[in-house]
């Protein structure tokens, strides 16, 4: 059996349990930049349509008793470490999908004893973080995400083994995982609007729909669902980026930018115990094109200057003049275990 746990409005609960005026209230807790959007909000602020990536202005147009807390992610990391603790104090495997979502393997067991398991697990987080968990339990990690996602908030959900496929049957389409808004409008022009049009697909319509991957999906939508919680997943890439509250033409301030943003990932990697050998940045224009340029370094680094002076040369490259910048953001990848075996005179101090 494998359990899906999700934190019930992370952000937003972790404000509430600190400040408990807020109990009751719509909250919705995002930067104050008139760029800010929502990162979650609590269910109270829901039914106005307040949801995490709605833009803050349109939330407070929606509900003006808005109450807007300042994101604290540190407070957040932290409160996530504790939750964690809880997952594998166990020691079952888990692999985590974010700061507050997880998968947790159960082993060889009964229904009855996953979900009481389930049911222990919520009851400490509770316990010792005061925060709500939604939990489901299946055989496999897509039901079990599915289930959780359907009984929230503070819920518990369950199925037993062989009754996934009419589970899933009558759910929409775009419930099933690898099926996007788009593809999901794709599928409805065909006829295909819930998971079990995909399972009773043939072989052959299934590959001139989907491709080489139709196979695999098929199997999801009648329920089987071969993948493994892989504890240990390798970090692959680092990154940061920044939305400015006004569009910036000038290349000192997109500099300025760059330095401390390459500070926070070159802090980032130390603390992981790695090191880059690819530094790109990510720039979106005013007019919302995105440039990504990016280089590989002839050695693995952590230093916060070399990373800067490689993001300055990405945003040379991006050759942008005076075009107005709304977002900037760098990242480090192609990532080493260890640090390097030489580090510049610079480190620590961008010049």
């Amino acid at each position: 059996m494998i359990a899906h746990f999700d934190i019930d409005a992370f952000y937003a609960n972790v404000e509430i349990r600190d400040n408990p005026d807020l109990r009751g209230k719509p909250v919705a807790v995002a930067g104050s930049s008139r760029r800010a959007v929502v990162l979650t909000a609590s269910y109270e602020a829901r039914p106005f349509g307040v949801k995490s990536a709605v833009p803050l202005w349109r939330a407070l147009e929606a509900c003006p008793d808005l109450v807007v807390v300042k994101p604290n992610m540190q407070k957040y990391r932290e409160v996530s470490h504790q939750i964690f603790a809880i997952f594998e104090r166990r020691g079952h495997p888990v692999q985590g999908l974010s700061m507050d979502e997880a998968f947790v393997d159960f082993g060889d067991c009964t229904l009855d004893a996953g979900r009481e398991l389930a049911q222990t697990i919520r009851g400490e987080i509770f316990e010792e973080c005061r925060l709500t968990v939604s939990a489901g339990v299946a055989s496999g990690m897509m039901v079990a995400k599915i289930l959780s996602d359907s009984c929230k908030p503070d819920g518990l959900e369950s199925l037993a083994p062989g009754r996934e496929a009419e589970f899933l049957a009558p759910l929409p389409v775009g419930r099933l995982w690898g099926v996007g808004p788009k593809t999901q409008t794709r599928l409805q022009e065909r006829g295909i609007t819930t998971i079990g049009d995909v399972a009773a697909l043939s072989d052959e319509r299934v590959r001139a729909i989907f491709g080489s991957w139709g196979m695999e999906l098929r199997d999801l939508a009648r329920g089987i669902d071969r993948r493994n919680v892989e504890p240990e997943r390798e970090t692959k890439s680092i990154s940061t980026e920044e939305t400015f509250e006004y569009d910036v033409c000038d290349e000192k301030q997109l500099r300025e930018l760059l330095r401390e943003q390459a500070l926070e990932l070159a802090q980032k990697l130390e603390k992981e115990g790695l090191s880059a050998c690819t530094i790109g940045i990510k720039i979106k224009r005013a007019d919302f094109q995105i440039i990504v340029r990016q280089t590989n370094l002839a050695e693995p680094t952590m230093d916060a200057q070399q990373i800067f002076v490689s993001a300055v040369h990405c945003l040379q490259r991006a050759e942008l003049g005076r075009s107005p910048v709304r977002l900037l953001g760098t990242r480090v990848a192609s990532l080493v275990a260890g640090e390097p075996k030489q580090q510049t005179l610079f480190a620590g101090s961008l010049q």
